[in-house]
């Protein structure tokens, strides 16, 4: 499975990370940055070590998993 990572930096100065399943892709890098900034913009999430103040990155991350039988 696929996620979509959103990493901020708080008040605090510590990364934040939000992550989606499944992101659309391609992946736009514009309109991430886009949706970043709205996010920022907006105050639309709050960490325990307060506001979001900057954008730091944006990953795609995918995980495999094979079972071992025993």
């Amino acid at each position: 499975m696929k996620k979509i990572e959103l990493k901020f930096e708080n008040e605090e100065g510590k990364t934040v990370t939000f992550s989606l399943d499944n992101p659309v892709e391609p992946v736009d890098p514009v309109a991430v940055s886009e949706a970043m900034d709205a996010i920022l913009s907006e105050n639309a999430f709050f960490s325990s070590g307060g506001d979001l103040v900057a954008k730091k990155s944006a990953r795609i991350v995918e995980r495999n998993v094979s079972e071992i039988e025993i």
